[in-house]
């Protein structure tokens, strides 16, 4: 009983010093003195207690060939376009975050200082200056009712990071994406009336020239990525060739030859485009000032007020390799995904047919039917007799790609016959006849077949 007593005593001090610290010190010392050998061990006794219970042993990482999942691939495809769509959502938004906001100088601004000073904050290696030709251009994409601006900011969320991507590559501005907006407004399927195709308007013999495609079957200057290698690999020549982006720029739309005479007439030091204005073709006096104009309208958009139309929904795609001739339609039919959106996707296939039987082709698709059309490409494959059959006859062929050349125009306000015609570069009879009118007269929201390639915007 004693020997307990005496265990509790020696314990109850111990506690106390480690409470009290200092102030007990020299105590705990003298009593260590008379009682060494039984208070070093029930010292040691409480410091490993004490200690051991409030240690936090830390938990190994797990390793990442353990961790488990039960996504299926057509799961994951569509946590990629999820994680896709946020992530271009986000770097959208970061480059117009500088740009939508109005400075306590530019409120005091009158019209053409703001433009200017605006211009200038868009530093970029194409020069950007200011002058009342630029001015009446941003004000056309402004105030014009039937300007095309709405649509293009929509468009290129899905066109503009392929663009970017392929000038990186080629170490170009990224800036030059604008010239699009103003040679087709964001419409791989654009046609001009001299017959210039795509994005990036091509003339055939052009296109040929760059290596792409051009026959019954496929017009690559509708292939949204070879269409754009194409241009990047024709501007950079011109660009070696001029050493200056706005001459490079000017010999795109007119030719090298129209440039380079333009130069000699206006004399050795002649350097940049507005050096050789006044000796340029007509169309190609307006078609820099409208590029630097639709780089100032993209950027500024919001601070006029200008908002976008509805984002198409095809903002992730990915491509597989096609190896035997397959119809859109296949595709379509099995993975119940819309032909329109086929099509969209793959505008440089002209009847719907991939005409993959001596060479491989690629087709587009939404990256979240990737891994089911790898998985349904036995199904696909197999509906081929049924799909290509109405197109074995040549004779069908001539059809589709004579239906394939026009569109339908909707009448709007203020619409006649005449007008719709001079539009459209044909005649009144022309109309009459392609939709079977017995006279002149037509209604506003009537669908008129036009049989010629729609008009640029």
């Amino acid at each position: 009983m004693k020997r307990v007593f005496i265990t509790l005593l020696l314990c109850f001090v111990g506690l106390n010093y480690a409470i009290a610290g200092p102030i007990r010190l020299n105590i705990f010392k003298k009593r260590e003195k008379s009682q060494q050998t039984v208070v070093i061990p029930v010292y040691d006794t409480i410091r490993v207690v004490v200690t051991d219970t409030i240690r936090v042993e830390p938990k190994p990482a797990p390793r990442i060939d353990t961790l488990q999942h039960n996504h299926t691939p057509e799961q994951i495809d569509s946590l990629l376009d999820a994680w896709h769509a946020l992530h271009l959502e986000q770097s959208h938004k970061s480059y117009f975050e500088p740009y939508s906001t109005t400075t306590e100088a530019e409120r005091n601004m009158a019209v053409d200082s703001l433009y200017r000073a605006r211009l200038q904050d868009l530093v970029s290696p194409v020069h950007l200056p200011y002058n009342y030709i630029v001015r009446d251009y941003i004000n056309y994409y402004l105030t014009n009712r039937w300007s095309p601006l709405s649509n293009v900011l929509a468009l290129s969320k899905f066109y503009f990071p392929i663009f970017e991507q392929e000038l990186i590559a080629a170490n170009m501005p990224v800036e030059l994406r604008a010239l699009a907006i103003i040679e087709s407004n964001l419409s791989p399927m654009a046609t001009s009336r001299v017959g210039a195709v795509g994005l990036w308007q091509f003339m055939p013999a052009t296109g040929k020239n760059l290596g792409l495609e051009i026959n019954s079957l496929v017009d690559e200057r509708s292939d949204i990525v070879l269409s754009t290698r194409a241009a990047c690999r024709f501007l950079k020549d011109l660009y070696n060739i001029f050493d200056d982006w706005t001459l490079a720029l000017a010999a795109y739309n007119c030719g090298p030859g129209n440039v380079s005479r333009a130069i000699a007439r206006a004399g050795v030091d002649a350097k940049s485009f507005w050096d050789i204005y006044d000796y340029l073709p007509r169309e190609t006096r307006g078609y820099v000032p409208k590029f630097i104009a639709a780089s100032y309208v993209y950027a500024y958009h919001d601070l006029h007020g200008i908002e976008a139309k509805a984002t198409p929904q095809c903002i992730s795609t990915d491509t597989v390799v096609i190896n035997r001739t397959m119809h859109l339609g296949q595709v379509a039919s099995t993975l119940n995904i819309p032909l329109e959106t086929l099509r969209l996707l793959n505008p440089q296939y002209k009847i719907d047919i991939i005409p993959a039987a001596r060479k491989p082709y690629t087709l587009r698709l939404p990256t979240r039917y990737t891994s089911e059309f790898i998985l349904q490409q036995d199904s696909i494959y197999a509906k081929d007799s049924t799909f290509l059959k109405e197109y074995i006859n040549p004779a069908n062929l001539e059809k589709k790609r004579a239906e394939g050349v026009g569109y339908v125009y909707t009448v709007r306000k203020g619409d006649n016959l005449g007008l719709i015609a001079k539009r459209n570069r044909c005649t009144v009879k022309d109309i009459m006849r392609w939709n079977k009118l017995k006279s002149t007269t037509i209604r506003i929201g009537q669908k008129l077949r036009i049989e010629k390639p729609k008009p640029r915007a």
